[in-house]
């Protein structure tokens, strides 16, 4: 692990210096978790968009895939 210097407004800090869950894991684990779950929601969220973008019609994928968008389509008929 690195670390790393973080600044804390002292009401923000001694508000998550007081909380059960902090006090339990301490404030690194904390923090190290809380980021693991932030980046994990953004992940999440961005695939949720490619999902929408997908059954909409509207592809994000770039000029290089539109072959396979068209492999992968139901034949008409």
């Amino acid at each position: 692990m690195k670390s790393v210097n973080v600044l804390f407004d002292e009401d923000l800090l001694a508000e998550l210096d007081a909380d059960d869950r902090v006090k339990a894991l301490g404030r690194s684990r904390f923090l190290r978790e809380l980021a693991a779950s932030y980046l994990r929601q953004r992940r999440d969220a961005a695939l949720d968009a490619h999902y929408v973008a997908g059954y909409s019609g509207k592809s994000t994928w770039g000029p290089e895939l539109q072959d396979w968008v068209k492999a992968g389509a139901w034949p008409e008929g």
